[in-house]
């Protein structure tokens, strides 16, 4: 009778060795991407919601597209009037104002260091 046919295989185990281990780095896995990119994108999108809920007439904005100018008017049905220039109106969505241009024209200069 043939020894070898008696005796098992060497059962394979894989580049990291067994299930227990290959969860534990799946966790880790997700977790990361949760740190680095969907937690950074939602507080980024609360921040945009509250930027257009609180925009005011008067407030100097720029648009997705690059249009700058003042917002005239407020209206109710989720759209501004903006105004490109003196007597110029354009009738926008509020949600096609860019919070991070908006804020770089509204910054203030800083003092330059001697």
């Amino acid at each position: 009778m043939n020894i070898y046919l008696l005796q098992q295989a060497p059962q394979p185990t894989g580049l990291f060795g067994g299930g227990t281990t290959t969860l534990i780095f799946m966790g880790m896995i997700i977790l990361v991407f949760w740190l680095f990119f969907i937690r950074p994108q939602t507080k980024k999108q609360k921040q945009q919601k509250k930027f257009i809920e609180d925009m005011q007439k008067g407030t100097k904005v720029v648009t997705i597209a690059g249009i700058h100018g003042t917002v005239n008017k407020i209206n109710e049905d989720g759209t501004i009037s903006l105004e490109v220039s003196p007597g110029s109106y354009i009738k926008m969505e509020k949600a096609s104002i860019s919070m991070e241009m908006t804020a770089a024209i509204n910054k203030p200069a800083t003092a330059e260091k001697k």
